[in-house]
């Protein structure tokens, strides 16, 4: 591509439209692991847990929306970078620096708080659905889990790619939805730069909720199984084939986690601001789920507004559930050598996609235990509040070991900021306990 636009830039003796489409068409088709992982971020219960904070603090917290993204980014990219140069996925980078029983105790913490929040994403489709409908949401628990299971083991790796890209548009609903409230866009600016002063144990226990929503440790294994996905994709099936990768390969993905974070970020910023405007200034703060949100919106944002947030929940759930469940699945393939890859059929890689099952299959039963969705969203955090910050402490052994790198370690500063994010969620899961 890059040669045929420089054969026809000289022949014109300068640049022409059809380079420049082509520069467009370049970037959108760079956009792929980092662009879906970002999305699957901003899945049924992270927009519950934003709603519910700008219902509750209303504006207050929209600044760390500023405050996620880098950090975000940085620890996306690092996972990505480990895929690319390993060639292998999260956990069989692990699997060379730690003992066995270390990546069981990851794996099984992981399927535990995915399988919760699987539930929680299938129970706020569900109810979503019957706003719509009006039919009961247990059926849709049903239909949306089997039908996401079932897609996941029918279709091949590019397939999937493919739909979950375009399944990331649909988050643009809650942009729209923030902007057609017609907000004091100088307020909201004032918000979005400066941090708001502590104010009690609920602010405290929001901003928690939103570090932990933000950075989950399954977009850890996601991520990174995906660049070995995207090898393989590319006929590089042999380990020996995916070590390494080039200045530029990097420098892509760089550039599609960027975009990909910066999109999850920028989503998470107008839940809060749809909520805040619509729900907490009119003293509307008591709000759970994302089903009261959604009932709350419509007779003081409208019915486009409160339609659009509720088609927004159902398809960023068909976006997230199959990463909650194939990030699992390749944590416990990858520490126990199980042939896996969203590529291969299911009689040749049963256990992977056995977890995959099991893992919808279990969110789908929690659904019809009556499990109460707050106090299992609760638990989830908590999990994943302890888990994130020794899973970074693992990922920066990883990625400093210039010989597992393949000579391609993490930039330094980078790994001060992964650092510093590890502190910060340090402070996290302690403050899950303080406050």
């Amino acid at each position: 591509m890059a040669d045929s636009i420089d054969n026809l830039t000289a022949r014109t003796g300068g640049p022409a439209p059809a380079p420049r489409r082509g520069l467009v068409r370049r970037f959108f088709s760079a956009l792929g692991p980092g662009l879906i992982t970002g999305a699957a971020d901003d899945d049924p219960s992270g927009v519950a847990t934003y709603s519910v904070a700008g219902a509750q603090l209303g504006t207050s917290l929209l600044w760390t929306a500023a405050l996620t993204w880098p950090l975000m980014a940085t620890v996306q990219m690092m996972c990505a970078r480990i895929g690319m140069v390993t060639g292998q996925g999260l956990a069989g980078a692990m699997r060379k620096k730690f003992p066995k029983w270390v990546l069981v105790v990851f794996a099984t913490a992981l399927l535990v708080a995915n399988t919760i929040n699987i539930a929680s994403d299938l129970a706020g489709m569900a109810d979503a659905a019957e706003i719509l409908t009006g039919w009961n949401s247990h059926y849709f628990v049903v239909f949306f889990g089997v039908a996401i299971a079932w897609a996941t083991v029918r279709l091949r790796y590019y397939q999937i790619a493919s739909i979950l890209k375009w399944l990331a548009l649909i988050l643009f609903a809650y942009v729209i939805t923030a902007i057609s409230m017609n907000p004091d866009w100088r307020e909201v600016a004032r918000a979005a730069v400066i941090p708001s002063k502590p104010s009690g144990r609920e602010w405290w226990g929001m901003l928690v909720a939103i570090l932990g929503t933000t950075i989950s440790p399954y977009l850890f294994f996601w991520q990174a199984g995906q660049e070995v996905e995207e090898e393989k994709a590319m006929g590089r099936r042999m380990l020996v084939q995916r070590i390494g990768a080039s200045p530029r390969q990097i420098a892509v993905r760089r550039m599609d986690v960027g975009v990909g974070t910066f999109f999850s970020n920028l989503v998470m910023f107008f839940i809060i601001l749809t909520t805040a405007l619509a729900l907490h200034s009119h003293g509307l703060t008591h709000i759970e789920t994302s089903r009261e949100a959604a009932q709350a919106l419509e007779p003081i944002a409208g019915r486009f507004a409160a339609l659009l947030y509720t088609v927004g929940i159902i398809g960023v759930g068909l976006l997230a559930i199959p990463t909650l469940s194939g990030s699992a699945a390749y944590a416990f393939a990858e520490t126990f050598r199980w042939r896996h890859g969203l590529d291969l059929k299911l009689r040749n890689a049963r256990y992977f996609y056995g977890v995959l099952i099991f893992s919808t299959a279990a969110g789908i039963a929690l659904d019809f235990a009556d499990v109460n969705p707050i106090r299992a969203l609760y638990w989830t955090a908590i999990i994943n509040g302890l888990l994130a910050p020794f899973l970074l402490i693992a990922i920066l052994i990883v990625v400093s070991d210039r010989k597992l790198m393949a000579g391609q370690p993490s930039p330094l500063l980078s790994r001060w900021v992964v650092g510093a994010t590890t502190v910060l969620m340090f402070a996290a899961a302690a403050g899950m306990v303080l406050f």
